[in-house]
């Protein structure tokens, strides 16, 4: 790259180097002004100037001294995870979680609430938005102390455009600016996303795929959806649909989809085929605890693999029929991209190794040898909190990223504080 263009604004380069100092500073934890010269090749006036600035703008603090190299113990520098702090909303087809963290990031509140799509995106946001609210005042944290917002929905998200695109189960919500009119609610800045790919986002950061950088996070729930990380980058696709696994056919003879087409995974094994299948068969004359635990048409998923747990066998047997179609798709993923680590997450990995080892059979069965051998199928280690987490990382990642100068850029990306 031409030096030229590199010196020809004083003020990029001032933010870019400050950007570089800040996310030295928070990956190393605790650092002397002499290695942070040292690491980054800017002089020590240039680190000593930009560390006066970021301690006057309490991103940074001095904490204690270092070893002495031969002089005086250098004053170490860490970063204020205190400085600011971040919400990740998960937008759920049941629910809404909306969780308040530090930079670190450690969560310090949380709320969640029922929900229903089928309100319409005005209402969701406005339900939204009041939860982040008082989730802020339950953290007793102010909007301008917030210097990000993730948020997970269950659809194809057009990046460019802040918006879900033709989502299977969020009818009337296509193309609604939900970036932007949140954005302007609350005065900060959203980054939008799918939840399963803010899913397997969290459990790559915190969780069951720390240290894997070729994964799938597959969430089970009401929907069934799958986030991808490949390269320890989110593999988002063309068009944002990329990991849509639950609109894969496993039955073309199978039952209507939400999304028009017939025998899709979730029309198969989600969490309301499950109970709606017991429902069936408590109807149909079958014994089962579940036909005394409470009114038939209020079973849920969640019921069943309780059930299931206690030994049930009509519970058992649903979640081993769940759990072989969810392992035929896993297969062919498997095939094709050869992960190292598959996460089972969402409501219906609560129920573990009830639905995992009938997964872990079906791709026995239908994987290729070489593929399967070399991949890992766990349970999501965050639970109910894996994308409202990855909203988080997301948040924050676009905050900290590292800072580059590349041909593609036309400028770096300075930390927005």
């Amino acid at each position: 790259m031409d030096k030229n263009v590199l010196t020809a604004d004083p003020s990029l380069m001032r933010d870019f180097n400050k950007a570089l100092v800040l996310s030295l500073i928070r990956q190393q934890g605790t650092i002397s002004r002499a290695d942070i010269a040292k690491q980054t090749h800017l002089s020590r006036s240039t680190v000593s100037n930009i560390v006066t600035e970021l301690l006057a703008a309490n991103l940074v603090q001095e904490s204690g001294t270092g070893q002495s190299q031969g002089g005086r113990r250098p004053i170490l520098i860490e970063f204020n995870y205190q400085a600011g702090y971040v919400v990740g909303i998960e937008l759920g087809a049941t629910h809404v979680l909306v969780v308040v963290t530090d930079l670190k990031p450690q969560t310090i509140a949380e709320m969640e609430r029922d929900f229903d799509l089928t309100i319409g995106p005005e209402a969701g946001l406005s339900l939204v938005a009041e939860m982040t609210r008082q989730a802020l005042v339950q953290a007793e944290v102010s909007l301008e102390q917030v210097v990000g917002i993730g948020w997970g929905v269950p659809g194809p998200v057009r990046h460019t455009t802040g918006t879900v695109a033709f989502p299977p189960i969020m009818p009337g919500w296509h193309g609604f600016p939900l970036r932007a009119r949140l954005e302007e609610e609350l005065g900060v800045t959203v980054y939008l996303d799918n939840d399963a790919n803010l899913g397997a986002l969290g459990e790559w950061a915190h969780g069951a795929g720390r240290g894997v950088d070729n994964l799938a996070y597959i969430k089970v729930g009401t929907g069934i959806g799958c986030g991808l990380i490949l390269g320890g980058e989110i593999y988002r696709g063309q068009s944002g649909s990329a990991g849509e696994i639950g609109h894969i056919t496993v039955d073309e003879n199978g039952p209507p989809c939400r999304c028009g087409n017939y025998g899709c995974l979730e029309s198969m094994a989600a969490g309301p085929v499950i109970a709606h299948r017991a429902q069936s068969a408590i109807r149909a004359g079958e014994k089962t605890i579940l036909s005394t635990a409470k009114p038939l048409e209020e079973i849920t998923a969640a019921d069943v693999s309780r059930a299931a747990s206690q030994g049930d066998p009509l519970s058992l047997q649903l979640f081993h029929e769940a759990g072989r179609h969810i392992g035929v798709a896993l297969a062919g993923l498997i095939n094709l991209l050869n992960p190292k680590l598959i996460i089972i997450g969402g409501g219906m990995a609560q129920a573990g190794d009830i639905l995992l080892e009938p997964i872990r059979r079906s791709v026995q069965s239908h994987g290729l040898r070489i593929a399967v051998e070399s991949c890992q199928i766990v349970q999501a280690q965050l639970g109910r909190e894996a994308t409202a987490l990855g909203a988080v990382t997301l948040a924050l990642e676009k905050m900290f990223r590292k800072p580059e100068l590349n041909l593609a850029a036309s400028i770096p990306f300075p930390v927005h504080l």
